[in-house]
């Protein structure tokens, strides 16, 4: 069983950043990928950001590519999301994600663990 335990996030101003962690125990020899969701009252979960462990390769959806970066820690099992010029439009209940494989997917339905969850919220 995995889990993800998030860390981060909060209250922050228009413009301003925020940092997300995700510590994945315990430690896998599978291939894996780690995401990250958001969601909003009304919405499901949206995905935001992926990585390929093992490759590292990424991929960010377009509303935050560019103002979001990923980075993983290897020898702590921790994902990071660093977020700035954050928007309104960005708050969110974020949620960390892992499927097992190594395709990172942008359907919620298709992720196998979720941490629980943290309230990011960007006042204007």
């Amino acid at each position: 069983q995995v889990q993800l335990a998030q860390s981060g996030g909060g209250l922050v101003q228009d413009g301003g950043s925020l940092r997300l962690s995700c510590v994945v125990s315990p430690r896998s020899n599978s291939r894996f990928t780690l995401s990250w969701f958001r969601e909003t009252p009304g919405t499901g979960r949206q995905f935001v950001a992926g990585i390929d462990w093992m490759s590292g390769a990424t991929y960010y959806t377009d509303s935050v590519r560019g103002r979001f970066t990923m980075a993983k820690d290897d020898t702590k099992n921790t994902l990071s999301l660093q977020m700035n010029r954050l928007k309104s439009e960005d708050t969110a209940l974020y949620y960390c994600a892992a499927r097992v494989g190594n395709q990172i997917t942008l359907v919620a339905s298709d992720v196998d663990y979720w941490g629980q969850g943290t309230q990011v919220t960007v006042s204007s």
